[in-house]
């Protein structure tokens, strides 16, 4: 295994690379585009073993990937804020018909306004399209998540998004260490052939059906959406074997020697922002609150079981959730969700957001001032949110 300094989109074109994808269709909008140039560059040079597809839109990219899905290929898409909008209905169709599609989204927040900052309601808007969702925190994780989840869509049928913030991870380099492809194909076998395209049995697919069938449907998918988790931990641990690394559904830190045990108050974090939280929490010991950083990696479906087991405990009395995104009027999609997880649980504490939607920089003095305002009181309209742009 060697080691080479790669940002995040180029991880990503690799990591398709090695999981022998056999159609990629996609359409460049930034921040995924150097994703879509490195795999057209490959396969210009003749190191693609699959096919790359140029079309006029994200719409497009996706209708073509189901179709090659469709007929049995290992299919692989990639896209961004407005174009992951604009795939939307499409989401459902491919959801739906239970296809083994693994997309890539590089967050970056919704207009209008325009930005290309990076906010997460992109793809947590999709959250009821019946797609798994991944949330990477660093480009090892990209890397390895994306070989993880064509192995994963391939055993349950069930389509799954990768996310990582645009720019924050897709164009920052990391040294990322990289697996023979012999080790990727003792994880992730041969595309299964699979097709519901032949010629000798001509059909209607999808066709217009009543209440009773797609109510089946849809419970048949809920249930096996919910035997995912259990399957995602029995899959990493074979990841691990071969690869020597390993992902929680939801990951814990604590400074050295601390154990959570101990841990008084929580950041919940997801992406990126949990490295910032990480490289600052050391900083706060000594200073009252034992604080404790929860990284949750896997949010649909989410770990309801594990993050209960984690924030149901005695000692943690605040827990503070960290949100790039907004659903007006409401708050942070994560905080949302972590409270009806919480509720009817053990846990005891307070909850509070802090909210960097629209793309506000997560840096450790922004972190200790969002801390500090909770502590004399937080927000003036009583809804627990501290506004992360306020405090720059």
């Amino acid at each position: 295994m060697k080691s080479k300094l790669l940002n995040g989109n180029e991880a990503a074109a690799l990591a398709v690379k090695l999981a022998r994808a056999q159609v990629v269709c996609a359409y460049p909008i930034t921040p995924q585009t150097s994703l879509v140039e490195s795999i057209a560059g490959m396969c210009a040079r003749g190191d693609f073993p699959g096919e790359f597809v140029n079309v006029e839109s994200e719409y497009s990219a996706l209708a073509y990937t189901i179709g090659a899905s469709y007929a049995g290929a290992r299919a692989f898409t990639a896209t961004s804020s407005q174009g992951l909008a604009y795939m939307h209905e499409l989401l459902h169709w491919a959801a739906g018909a239970r296809l083994p599609i693994v997309m890539v989204n590089a967050s970056r927040a919704l207009g209008a306004p325009w930005s290309l900052e990076p906010d997460q309601l992109d793809s947590l808007a999709q959250r009821d399209t019946g797609w798994l969702q991944f949330y990477c925190a660093d480009v090892q994780e990209i890397l390895d998540t994306i070989i993880f989840s064509f192995r994963l869509v391939e055993e349950t049928g069930i389509p799954c998004m990768v996310v990582y913030d645009g720019f924050v991870l897709s164009h920052t380099h990391e040294v990322v260490e990289l697996p023979g492809q012999e080790q990727a194909d003792a994880f992730l076998p041969a595309p299964p052939g699979r097709t519901a395209l032949r010629t000798d049995r001509p059909q209607n697919i999808q066709a217009v059906t009543d209440y009773r069938y797609v109510s089946r449907v849809l419970q048949r998918r809920h249930r096996d959406m919910l035997k995912v988790p259990a399957l995602i931990q029995s899959l990493a641990q074979e990841y691990a074997d071969i690869f020597g690394r390993n992902y929680p559904l939801v990951e814990t830190y604590r400074w050295e020697g601390a154990k959570w045990e101990e841990t008084e108050a929580v950041i919940v974090a997801v992406g990126s922002a949990a490295q910032t939280v990480k490289s600052a929490l050391p900083s706060f010991s000594g200073q009252g609150d034992k604080m404790g950083l929860l990284r949750i990696r896997l949010f649909r479906p989410l770990p309801k079981k594990e993050i209960i087991s984690l924030l149901a405990q005695p000692r943690i009395k605040k827990v503070v959730i960290i949100d790039r995104d907004l659903s007006a009027g409401t708050g942070g999609i994560f905080a949302q969700e972590l409270r009806a997880v919480l509720q009817g649980s053990p846990f005891q504490g307070d909850i509070y957001e802090l909210n960097l939607a629209g793309g506000v920089d997560l840096t450790p003095n922004l972190l200790h001032r969002g801390l500090a305002a909770l502590d004399r009181g937080g927000d003036d309209d009583g809804s627990g949110i501290i506004w992360g742009v306020d405090l720059q």
